[in-house]
């Protein structure tokens, strides 16, 4: 059985299909610049890759150009669209409605919609996504994949800001956390791992890149994670401030005139590891200025990792018992540096990290702790695509027996 995993967003659309019966991916793609005068195609299916100038006004445009991709002689890899039986979708934000993937009603787009005002940036295009993937494979089934879900085991305590209650129930304002399909993969892959039941696993996931999350993992199951009501909530990221003093918005409105969208700008995309090192929000470019002597990008990799270290002390004291220490992401899976700096210090919490295993490890499984180490600490390279793709199989598979 084939699967498409579709990735939609305001400006471009990516594309994965997995052949299910051995996991493995027969094509990927992306349309890039949709939208746009000119937009580009970028396709592979093993070792052919095509680039190419086209048209896509919009996202149906860039359906057509991804079936076309996926059905030239030269590089595609289906006979018909009727060999993709079903797509599966990221969506973003699903709010309190939806725990689990679901097969895509009317219903299902008007609750995404819905949802709307909590990810103004990423349930409109991943909706539009949607409504192109049906036009262009009308007799499957679409499956929706949100990131939120993994994060709705999450205990009140955990997820309600001290805020006047009504705004929660009126505003819905609350921590919904992101990340989800990867901070359950690498959970699911870390417990396989080990031997451990998955539902008996107490973990920590780190989900560093140029957005970062943590989530504490008790039995399998989300209890706590960074992110809150936005992706701003949390640890320091690639251009976003994590935590902070929400009273500094008063202070620069009052201080430097800063409008609300100003704000907005500054604390989302010039803040961070960019705002921080005034180098670049890409880590390994940090790392290079900073072994070259740049005092402010030795500065933002000190400030990432400390926070990161915080986190973990109090997911730790969160779960009780924590089995793993899970790194992925960009920065999780690449900058051993970083890793070692995040646990340096934890030795006092049964933390025993081996530098040298460490050292010797990038994108690749492995475990990075020492022999007498109590808590394992894990590199899990993430596949939110695989996840996706598993989900939209179980969902199409379960639909198929109900009809």
């Amino acid at each position: 059985m084939d699967i498409l995993v579709i990735n939609s967003g305001s400006s471009s659309l990516k594309y994965l299909l997995f052949d299910m019966g051995n996991e493995g991916v027969l094509a990927k793609g992306i349309v890039e610049k949709i939208g746009e005068e000119t937009s580009f195609l970028k396709h592979s299916a093993g070792e052919n890759e095509i680039t190419r100038e086209a048209k896509a006004p919009d996202h149906d445009a860039a359906f057509d150009l991804m079936i076309q991709a996926l059905l030239d002689k030269g590089h595609g890899v289906i006979q018909s669209t009727d060999d993709v039986s079903a797509v599966g979708h990221r969506v973003v934000h699903g709010g309190e409605t939806f725990v689990e993937s679901t097969v895509i009603t009317d219903e299902v787009k008007q609750t995404i919609e819905d949802y709307f005002p909590l990810a103004p940036l990423h349930n409109p295009p991943n909706l539009a996504g949607i409504r192109a993937a049906q036009k262009a494979f009308p007799s499957v089934p679409h499956v929706a994949v949100f990131d939120t879900a993994f994060h709705q085991t999450m205990p009140k305590r955990a997820y309600m800001y001290a805020l006047p209650y009504e705004l929660y129930e009126e505003d819905r304002i609350r921590k919904y956390g992101f990340h989800g399909t990867s901070h359950r993969f690498v959970s699911m892959r870390a417990a396989e791992i080990l031997g451990i039941p998955r539902g008996e696993f107490n973990c920590i996931t780190c989900h560093l890149g140029n957005g970062c999350s943590l989530t504490a993992v008790r039995d399998g199951k989300s209890v706590d994670t960074s992110m809150g009501l936005t992706p701003l909530e949390g640890v320091v990221m690639g251009t976003r401030t994590g935590d902070f003093d929400p009273a500094i918005v008063f202070y620069l409105a009052r201080r430097r005139g800063y409008s609300l969208d100003e704000m907005d700008k500054l604390f989302n995309k010039q803040s961070g590891l960019l705002g921080l090192s005034g180098v670049s929000n890409d880590m390994r470019e940090i790392h290079e200025a900073a072994e070259g002597g740049n005092e402010r990008a030795r500065l933002a990799i000190d400030v990432f990792a400390y926070r990161v270290r915080k986190y973990i002390g109090a997911y730790m004291a969160v779960l009780g018992r924590t089995d793993a220490i899970v790194f992925t992401g960009g920065i999780g899976e690449n900058a051993c540096g970083v890793r070692e700096a995040i646990c340096t210090g934890l030795e006092p919490l049964g933390i025993v990290f081996d530098s040298g295993k460490n050292a010797a490890t990038r994108v690749e499984e492995a475990i990075v702790s020492g022999a007498d180490s109590r808590v394992t600490v894990m590199v899990v390279p993430t596949n939110e695509e695989l996840l996706i793709a598993r989900d939209t199989l179980a969902v199409a598979e379960k639909t198929a027996v109900k009809t």
